[in-house]
């Protein structure tokens, strides 16, 4: 029998989230047959997969030793063949932070083994005392939202279980909103731009049609052009749906690629301008309306945004 004792971090977490985030290689019918058969309690009553957790609670499992792991592994070290910049923080308060990411920085570690922000951001509050990877059960810190490696800009990072929770409910219940500046080869038309999109897995790109059609999902990219330069322009775009590389495939649809962009993107004008990064950035966040029920209901109206967003620069360079 193994027990536990509900942090902070646990309140509000379904009973079955948290036996799975303790266990290994459990298979799925035992979990349910251990809540079954009364083997799963909470303050020494019989657990039902569905109970939400409360900071305090004890949960006892009486399960096979050989489904606990060994030894919670030390949280590993980011690596990577460049030197990083520091995490740069734009916004932090008790629940949240919103980080800078620079181009080519990953959001999640992939199989390279370089640094990734989630990881920069647990070191940073390692480092101020906020995180101990050794004491949680199953907790760690986490990126809200993500954007595309070669993107740069605003990723919102949560730093406890009930603002992940509650931001995902404010992204999922269409609260925030998301506008990021680019660079065109080509002057898009300006104004709501409604299409369909599709993603294929297998290359990892997607494509856009003007008319529905089965697996297609909407879109709605809002486009306003700030200024223009010769072939170029630099547009302030609004994200009203957030499908994946939409900015991108969107904007590729509608004659004007983002500059830099080697999927979508117009080759010649992205050599001849030297440019091997597209040139996209998150640059805002605005929160909607948020339920007082909701943890983060204190953001109510706030707009989060980067002060003097490189890309600008970038265009006036051109």
């Amino acid at each position: 029998m193994k027990s536990f004792t509900a942090g902070k971090n646990e309140d509000g977490v379904r009973l079955s989230r948290f036996v799975q985030n303790v266990t290994a290689n459990m298979p799925a019918s035992l979990l349910y047959k251990s809540f079954r058969n009364k083997r799963i309690k909470v303050n020494g009553k019989k657990g039902a997969p569905d109970t939400r957790l409360a900071e305090g609670d004890l949960i006892e499992l009486y399960i096979n030793d050989e489904f606990f792991p060994a030894g919670k592994p030390a949280p590993a070290k980011p690596k990577s063949r460049k030197k990083l910049p520091p995490l740069c923080v734009v916004y932090e308060d008790d629940n949240i932070a919103a980080l800078y990411k620079p181009a080519h920085l990953l959001c999640h570690s992939d199989r390279t083994g370089d640094a990734s922000l989630v990881e920069m951001f647990a070191q940073h509050l390692a480092e101020k005392g906020e995180f101990d990877a050794a004491a949680e059960t199953t907790f760690s810190p986490a990126l809200c939202n993500r954007i595309d490696r070669g993107t740069e800009g605003l990723v919102l990072a949560a730093k406890n279980y009930a603002a992940l929770r509650d931001m995902n409910a404010i992204i999922r219940g269409d609260l925030l909103c998301k506008e990021y500046y680019c660079i065109t080869a080509g002057i898009p038309p300006k104004g709501r731009h409604i299409a369909y999109l599709k993603h294929f897995e297998k290359n990892n790109k997607v494509l856009v049609r003007k008319d529905p059609a089965p697996e297609y999902k909407q879109i709605i990219t809002d486009v306003a052009i700030c200024k223009t330069k010769g072939p170029f322009a630099l547009c302030r775009i609004g994200l009203v749906t957030g499908r994946t590389h939409q900015i991108r495939a969107h904007l590729s649809f509608l004659g004007a690629p983002v500059l830099g962009d080697i999927k979508y993107g117009n080759r010649k004008l992205n050599e001849r301008c030297g440019y091997k990064t597209q040139a996209l950035c998150a640059a805002s966040v605005t929160f909607r309306e948020i339920p007082a029920e909701n943890v983060l209901s204190y953001l109510s109206g706030r707009t989060i945004a980067l002060e003097a967003p490189a890309i600008l620069d970038s265009f006036e360079a051109l």
